[in-house]
């Protein structure tokens, strides 16, 4: 297990999801990408990448990880934000560091076409599987994908923080306390 920012700085965590988990999420993340008609990532690109942030799924699914993320961690954590984004082809995620509400992130593969499309930590190629996740300090590691040349990708990044770091008030992304009543 170890600790992060002592132990690592990044780690590939398989079968993060449980085969349920995973077939929930594949249907759902599919079935609002089918509808979307609202949610396009225009940030990154306009080519038709479906993107879901703070929806009522991913912060529940976000929640509910938060053992195992203080696990994989060895450190007591908060939750922040959730996003999901169903990339498409030529999609990219830009080489970035994150916010300080991403103090401590990981990034979730939940279905592809099958085509290979690593995340780059520290400019280092991590291929991950359907159920897997990367677990990395997202404030301190740059971190990108590349254009993808499938059809479809989908994955999720949650967020959080360390509850006894400097980014502590950055609990739920300083939204009102009503969020703190999801915590599972």
């Amino acid at each position: 297990m170890g600790i992060i920012r002592k132990d690592f700085k990044y780690k590939l965590i398989k079968n993060f999801l449980s085969p349920e988990e995973l077939s929930i999420g594949v249907s759902f993340y599919n079935l609002e990408h089918k509808k979307n008609i609202t949610s396009f990532d225009t940030r990154q690109n306009n080519n038709g990448d479906s993107f879901f942030g703070g929806d009522s799924f991913t912060e529940t699914f976000m929640t509910r990880k938060l053992k195992k993320m203080q696990e994989e961690t060895g450190l007591e954590l908060l939750p922040t934000y959730g996003y999901t984004r169903v990339y498409t082809f030529n999609a990219e995620l830009k080489k970035h560091k994150d916010r300080p509400s991403c103090e401590i992130s990981t990034t979730v593969m939940w279905d592809s076409d099958g085509t290979e499309w690593p995340i780059y930590m520290d400019g280092i190629p991590i291929q991950m599987q359907k159920g897997d996740a990367v677990i990395y300090l997202g404030m301190e590691i740059e971190h990108w994908r590349e254009n993808f040349k499938g059809d479809f990708h989908i994955q999720s990044f949650l967020h959080y923080v360390d509850k006894n770091g400097p980014y502590s008030e950055y609990e739920w992304d300083k939204k009102d306390a009503r969020h703190n009543a999801l915590v599972i």
